[in-house]
């Protein structure tokens, strides 16, 4: 039966037994005909290099699908589903042409004929051949029906293309060891390559439901009908499930290849804001939107020179308004960033929105020339981290137990007081900043969600920052109010100690700060863990309150933490405080893999919390 290929709305060629549902996009069939093959493929081919300079393009995707089975079906030929670059869709399912061209990566639960028994159930990379070049095993409990996320990034200097995934296990999901190959696509992909997803329908039930994809590159500069020149342009594919916003951004995408015509680069503008809160276009009041070139002016070109900073994301500029003679921070979001697009768009939604003394105020944002830029109010004295392990200054124990209030102020308005519930996700001193009179101020919102309040938890992938990341977050995959509130807790312990979350007694042994502070307090030396720098010149009443509640929040049994407003109360010497056990209790969680926030290799968790920070 030949395939039937159609363009859906103009965004995506849908071939075989591919079919958009209101779960996402349907890559296989429900008829059970093996030899239907489902390809579904972005409108527009991508320039991967240039015959005439050799230049080569970067791309990342990332995506999330769910996989679908018959648990009776315990071997099937070609059950794969796959993320693909090819010369064409139809070699995808005919790569046993010695001439096809093609890249893919494969989440394969089967086992081929091609295959050892040791590379069935594994995500693999394949050059030009039906057998992976290279593979991990690949954990999933397909049983489950739950998201599966995927990252593809290919860096054309380096030649790297690398792939990081999810896996299931015990229904929790978790983040598994990455793949990495080294290949130059020029030798092995034609110039101009069509990319997408595949699957094919088994001998019995098997379904693929692509339910997000987004998909960046930076393309080259000559057209592919006319050869003349083009503008450089980063290509974004941005697809959320759901057929009404489906059928919005169809419309958008429409009107970006519009647009593009006409307005050249201004198509990488238009792109983001798909993601954003159109309402935020067109305020008249709160952050607003900059451009180019006053950020550029402001911050001397984004000069070493004022720079104020560094992360994950990018840099960090100290920059002048002036025609309001003011001063801001403007974070320069890196264009190597994985989430980037993702986070930019994620504080500019969630922070706008908010309005609390204790919460870093956003003042406005911009998207042009292939730039993401966040601009905040500019705080004076920095980040609570700089002071507390940089010597940037000492802090008085007043100053630092109202910086612990403020922050504890922040929370209970994200958690309680605002029309909605918002989990920040990444509660750490870095993201504490201290304006001139060291008033705190809770910044970062890149990882925040939005939840109900009735619910109160979201099931996502891990995010945050080892040392301040709840146990059950590692287990469950669930960030909750109380898991903001652990990782306040061991804000709090930084607060009183002057010590990093985890830190070394020597060049090898590691210890986890709430677990130390917790040993002392057993034993009724609690003050030896004040930072010994305040000497003598501390309140002894406060060290006891501020150091009692930040254990009470890093409680391993989340259900015994306190809420924010209580955290407030005991502080405030509105409510007495807690009696906590002598010995840290030791929660017990199966074991499984923890995920490397940083790209390194990934730990196993066992029974305690204590390992899992490294003693």
């Amino acid at each position: 039966m030949p395939n039937i290929s159609h363009v859906y709305g103009g965004m995506f060629t849908l071939e075989g037994g591919a079919y958009i549902s209101d779960d996402g996009i349907q890559v296989t069939s429900e008829n059970n005909n093996s030899s239907v093959t489902g390809r579904v493929t972005y409108m527009d081919r991508l320039h991967l290099w240039d015959k005439s300079t050799r230049e080569l393009a970067s791309f990342s995707t990332n995506f999330s699908f769910v996989k679908v089975f018959d648990p009776n079906d315990l071997y099937r030929p070609d059950d794969g589903f796959l993320f693909f670059l090819a010369q064409d869709s139809s070699v995808i399912h005919g790569a046993n042409d010695s001439k096809a061209q093609f890249v893919w990566v494969e989440f394969d639960p089967y086992c081929n004929p091609w295959e050892s028994s040791s590379e069935c159930d594994h995500v693999g990379i394949n050059v030009n051949s039906v057998a992976s070049i290279k593979n991990q095993p690949w954990l999933n409990d397909i049983s489950s029906r739950r998201e599966c996320q995927a990252w593809i990034t290919y860096d054309s200097v380096s030649k790297n293309l690398s792939v990081s995934f999810t896996g299931i296990q015990n229904n929790t999901i978790f983040q598994q060891h990455g793949l990495f190959y080294t290949v130059d696509l020029r030798d092995v992909l034609p110039e101009w390559v069509v990319f997408g997803f595949a699957a094919a329908a088994g001998e019995l039930f098997d379904k693929n439901t692509v339910k997000s994809w987004m998909f960046n590159s930076s393309s080259l500069q000559v057209d592919e009908n006319n050869g003349s020149p083009a503008n450089k342009l980063g290509l974004v594919v941005g697809l959320t499930i759901g057929i009404l916003v489906l059928i919005t951004l169809v419309i958008l995408a429409f009107v970006l290849r519009r647009k593009k015509k006409k307005y050249g680069d201004k198509v990488e503008e238009l792109g983001i804001s798909v993601i954003m809160n159109p309402e935020l276009e067109i305020s008249q009041v709160g952050p607003r939107k900059f451009s180019y070139l006053e950020l550029a002016q402001a911050t001397s070109g984004f000069a070493e020179k004022v720079k104020l900073g560094e992360g994950s994301f990018g840099g960090v500029y100290k920059g002048l308004l002036k025609d309001l003679s003011t001063y801001v921070a403007v974070k320069r979001v890196s264009k190597t960033s994985k989430q980037g697009i993702k986070e930019y768009a994620s504080e500019v939604r969630i922070i706008s929105q908010l309005r609390h003394k204790n919460l870093v105020q956003l003042n406005g944002w911009c998207h042009e020339k292939g730039e993401l830029l966040l601009v905040y109010e500019y705080m004076e004295n920095g980040s609570l981290d700089s002071h507390l392990f940089k010597a940037k200054s000492l802090l008085t124990w007043t100053t630092r137990y109202q910086i612990a209030i403020g922050l504890a102020s922040a929370l209970l308005y994200l958690h309680e007081e605002w029309e909605q519930c918002v989990l920040h996700r990444d509660i750490k001193s870095s993201n504490v900043m201290l304006d001139s009179n060291f008033n705190a101020k809770l910044g970062d919102f890149g990882l925040a969600k939005f939840v109900d309040h009735e619910k109160g938890f979201e099931t996502t992938i891990l995010a945050g920052t080892l040392g301040y990341i709840a146990p059950e977050c590692i287990t469950t995959g669930k960030a909750s109010k109380e898991s903001d509130v652990f990782s306040f807790g061991v804000v709090a312990l930084e607060i009183v100690c002057g010590r990093k979350s985890i830190h070394y007694k020597d060049q090898e042994m590691k210890i986890w700060l709430p677990e130390w502070v917790w040993e002392l307090y057993g034993v009724g030396t609690f003050l030896e863990a004040v930072d010994p720098r305040l000497g003598l010149e501390f309140d002894e009443d406060e060290v006891k309150r501020l150091m009692i509640v930040g254990l009470w929040c890093v409680y391993p049994d989340s259900k015994l933490r306190p809420s924010m407003r209580q955290v407030i109360q005991v502080l405030n010497s509105e409510a007495s405080l807690p009696v906590l056990p002598t010995n840290m209790p030791v929660a017990s969680y199966f074991t499984t893999r923890i995920p490397s926030l940083s790209g390194g290799s990934n730990v196993d968790l066992s029974t305690s919390s204590s390992y899992l920070y490294g003693r």
